[in-house]
């Protein structure tokens, strides 16, 4: 490495490192009499072993060509890595993913990333600095410019990334292109997603309480790249999704499910304008009531593009209980978000899409799994032949398929979700939703004679109420400057910058 990501004493220096009695040798030097050929199995560095990370572990170790192994667990938890460490015995284990990439680079060949939004760009460049391919839990980074640097850097070093928006892989997302590419529909005019999130705390201020740090969490390596500040209750293991400092709110949470569907399917690019409102404060002229640590308790916002067709699409995002108008063809006591959702039950409810076109509509769950048309009454008449071949395990195949092409090398299989071309742009444009949501807490002293109500205040909130427009090209908000400010932020002391 030319730059060094971080400032740690001899990180990833190409050293051998060989362990005494060491019981695992990567693919790439097997070789011999006995030993598993070098095109045979992935050996797999998992940082982060609990939430997210569970699920990821256990598709790679299960794959049902056998051909993955993990390797080395990581995680600032010890409580959460606990579990991951009984069923895994043999995976040495560290709390500091630095450490584990210098002392054991040359022993495993891909890395697996499920930890906080804010740490994901540092883990993952470092793992493709060192050539690892790599899974990277969606959203792909914390930050705009984070989502940029690591699209460059897939293309840079040329390994194999997929990111962890497993409906990618559905046979829904095969059963729609088919339907669009038949005409069921016509063109595309308007899509709307929707999520129950945030299931967590939002909208709220930072606790003035300092609890003592838990027992087995390494706080200093949890904050990594956040600036310092004090443990609070119940930050860990979920509820870090809601603060600004290491979570990206709902939309980070399902957004590359839900907006991923309209994203793929229709080729869109970087919106060119973004706007909306948020109940992140009161009537919004009040500084009390505005928490701008803290994601907002709902939002609607409205993403402007322009298709690859010419024609205008307005992508709208609602959270927080909101959702779309209902539609005439649902009967008044269908629930809404059973009836065009991705689960039968109210309960389950996690997400939905619905497409609106100039000749009929279509919904779909979460990463476009349960696609129907509507009215309900057309799927037991409809028949379009299958035209695309749908991935073996389909969801499931999204964490195998990387496997496969990981050992195949660069180049040389498909997988859905890419960081060149996909998974990057898709990340950027769903961040871009939280630039503009922080940029409703921006605020200005009024001037004197200012005709804004209030102004006893002495502040006005000049991010609210307008549309932002986004030259993405070139990662700038050229209407609003002040917005530019979340594009990206300041790394704490000792974390270094970004960059390639």
């Amino acid at each position: 490495m030319k730059k060094k990501l971080i400032n740690r004493g001899d990180f990833i220096k190409k050293t051998a490192l060989a362990t005494a009695g060491f019981y695992i040798l990567p693919r790439f030097v097997l070789g011999g009499k006995g030993f598993v050929a070098p095109s045979d199995k992935l050996y797999i560095a998992a940082v982060g072993c609990g939430g997210e990370g569970v699920n990821d572990i256990r598709h790679f170790a299960t794959a049902p060509k056998k051909n993955a192994e993990i390797a080395f667990l990581c995680d600032v938890d010890d409580r959460e890595a606990a579990d991951r460490r009984k069923e895994f015995p043999r995976a040495k284990y560290y709390n500091d993913w630095r450490e584990m990439y210098d002392k054991e680079h040359k022993h495993f060949d891909a890395v697996t990333v499920a930890i906080p939004d804010h740490n994901h760009a540092v883990v993952g460049l470092g793992a493709m600095q060192l050539n690892k391919h790599l899974y990277l839990q969606k959203p792909l980074t914390h930050d705009i410019y984070e989502a940029r640097i690591l699209t460059q850097a897939a293309k840079k070093y040329q390994v194999v990334t997929q990111m962890g928006d497993q409906g990618a892989s559905s046979d829904g997302m095969r059963t729609m292109r088919e339907w669009f590419e038949a005409g069921l529909i016509g063109d595309i005019e308007k899509v709307f997603c929707w999520t129950d999130r945030p299931v967590w705390p939002q909208g709220i201020p930072w606790p003035k309480t300092k609890p003592p740090v838990p027992k087995g969490l390494h706080w200093d390596l949890f904050l990594g790249t956040a600036k310092q500040v004090n443990y609070i209750d119940n930050l860990t293991p979920f509820n870090w999704r809601g603060w600004w400092q290491f979570g990206t709110g709902a939309l980070g949470d399902m957004g590359c499910h839900i907006i991923g569907p309209p994203f793929r399917l229709l080729g869109l690019g970087y919106p060119t304008e973004i706007s909306g409102s948020a109940s992140t404060v009161y009537s919004g002229i009040f500084t009390e009531g505005v928490y701008p640590d803290s994601g907002p308790v709902s939002s609607s916002l409205k993403f402007s593009f322009k298709q690859q067709n010419g024609k205008d699409l307005d992508l709208y995002w609602m959270d927080g209980g909101i959702t779309p108008e209902r539609i005439k063809e649902l009967d008044p006591d269908e629930n809404f978000n059973v009836a065009l959702g991705d689960w039968p039950n109210e309960h389950d409810f996690e997400g939905g899409t619905l497409f609106i076109g100039t000749k009929g509509k279509v919904s779909c769950g979460w990463g476009g799994n349960n696609p129907r048309l509507l009215p309900l009454s057309l799927n037991s008449s409809v028949n379009i032949p299958a035209k695309y071949p749908r991935v073996f395990g389909g969801m499931d195949g999204h964490w195998w398929q990387w496997i496969d092409a990981s050992i195949a090398g660069y180049g040389k299989l498909e997988v859905d979700s890419p960081f060149v071309g996909y998974a990057g742009p898709l990340t950027e444009t769903v961040l871009l939703g939280n630039l503009l949501l922080r940029s409703f807490n921006i605020r200005e002293k009024i001037q004197k004679n200012d005709p804004v109500y209030g102004n006893a205040e002495g502040y006005k909130f000049s991010g609210r109420y307008k549309a932002l427009k986004w030259d993405g090209e070139n990662m700038r908000v050229t209407n609003f400057d002040p917005a530019n400010q979340f594009i990206k932020r300041e790394y704490r002391q000792g974390w270094g910058t970004l960059a390639l």
